[in-house]
């Protein structure tokens, strides 16, 4: 029987899709699934929805149950082959207020701030220290588990799992699955996307769409750039950003406009503050997200915990493929978030966590070569790189001048703020969050 340990199973939606898109497959229809968290009402909601989907879906084979708390978590771990994380350390208040409103007494606006800049930097080190209990966990009751990390900051969150603990992890993100499909329906394209041939490789929310082909092999990036920069030109919409990147760098991306606006100097300036509108950039994005997720969980708390004919059909998510192609030893492609050890990329670091093909079997996950990245790519990729692994050097050694200096080296921060003001910022931030981060030498 195969135990499948979810944590932060009070992220309702989420659990539903990966831990439904296991029950929806005859591999795990027999096995043990574990919800994990520390908030009672979400994770008692979670059981309730998974029942009903294992009933319904499932004729009831799998056995699902529930622990609450820290002093329960090492049982929900044991002998575990697979844990999936996608915990929030903080959650939407208090933590994600203080990430955007303390930066915004200095100036600084963000997007999304789950990834990087200031808010993924915060966002990053009051999360390490729960991972990282995870971690000394797994390694005790369920050493041969594979993790399977969705909590952003990826990057900075699956490379230090993958740098300071024994656990094997692998770092997942819905963004390169949808990348192609979506920029061809968005383009017109669509008669290109049927057995289309596709790279990706780069940094999480910075991979490249390095190749794209249709089925006989036809290059299709010089219409693709024809139609970007044209629709850039003659309306307003939704991924501005990114077609500005095809025409800047050559390449589209695969994380969404809203975030890539604050991953650059480029777009959120205060200097130019006409580039939000002409740009279309929706500054303080994820509180109004999080506000309206929250009113809209409790419309579809009805529809998805109350509904005793709740169903449930497999998502394109990559955790249930993933799982089902190690214990059936049946390859799988995937974009997995791995270190860059072997020169994967050959122009990054090999400390870096890079975003590249991974082909998945009984063995496990095997990351693909990709060789170097176009240098103008690579180079945007470094300016990522250098924030995520100061990041990780603050977590890993408690030193507050590397939280300083990974504030220092984001490129949106540094092209708004003087060294006085970053440093002044990161102590704000730093008291406010409190319990929520470790105390830093």
């Amino acid at each position: 029987m195969v135990k499948i340990t979810f944590m932060g199973a009070g992220s309702s939606v989420f659990a539903k899709n990966v831990l439904g898109d296991c029950l929806s497959t005859e591999t795990f229809s027999d096995s043990e699934i574990c919800l994990y968290d520390i908030d009672p009402m979400r994770l008692d909601e979670s059981k309730r929805m998974l029942e009903a989907i294992n009933q319904n879906k499932n004729s009831g084979r799998a056995r699902i149950k529930h622990y609450l708390g820290v002093d329960q978590r090492k049982d929900a771990l044991r002998n575990a082959d697979f844990v999936v994380n996608a915990i929030q350390v903080g959650g939407y208040d208090p933590c994600t207020i203080t990430d955007f409103e303390i930066p915004k007494k200095y100036g600084l606006r963000q997007t999304i701030a789950d990834t990087l800049g200031i808010g993924g930097i915060m966002r990053g080190l009051r999360t390490i220290p729960v991972m990282q209990a995870f971690a000394h966990d797994i390694e005790e009751v369920c050493p041969d588990a594979w993790f399977l990390n969705y909590t952003n900051p990826m990057s900075i969150l699956t490379g230090y799992m993958l740098q300071h603990t024994g656990v094997k992890t692998v770092g997942l993100c819905h963004s390169v699955q949808g990348c192609s499909s979506g920029l061809l329906k968005a383009l017109g394209m669509e008669d290109k996307l049927e057995r289309r041939k596709e790279l990706i490789a780069g940094i999480n929310h910075m991979g490249w769409l390095l190749k794209i082909q249709d089925q006989y092999g036809n290059d299709l990036y010089p219409e693709i750039r024809r139609r970007a920069s044209s629709k850039n030109e003659q309306e307003k919409h939704y991924d501005m950003v990114r077609y500005e990147y095809i025409k800047q760098f050559g390449h589209y991306c695969t994380e969404s406009s809203e975030h890539n606006a604050e991953y650059n100097p480029y777009f959120i300036k205060e200097r130019y503050p006409e580039l939000i509108d002409r740009f279309n950039i929706p500054l303080d994005e994820y509180p109004r997200r999080c506000v309206s997720q929250i009113a809209g969980w409790e419309k579809q708390k009805e529809a998805l915990v109350q509904n005793a004919n709740l169903s449930h059909e497999r998502s394109d998510e990559y955790a249930s493929y993933i799982m089902e192609a190690i214990v059936k030893n049946q390859p799988y492609k995937i974009g997995g978030n791995v270190l860059n050890h072997g020169g994967l990329i050959e122009n990054l670091p090999a400390d870096a966590c890079v975003e590249v093909p991974c082909l998945v079997d009984g063995m496990g996950i095997h990351p693909c070569y990709v060789g170097k990245l176009p240098p103008q790519l690579a180079a945007m990729n470094m300016t990522h790189v250098n924030v995520h692994m100061l990041a990780v050097e603050a977590a890993a050694t408690l030193k507050k001048e590397h939280v300083y200096q990974a504030a220092m080296l984001d490129p949106h921060t540094a092209a708004e703020l003087s060294i006085d003001d970053i440093r002044s910022m990161v102590d704000d931030l730093i008291e406010a969050h409190g319990d929520y981060l470790p105390a830093y030498k």
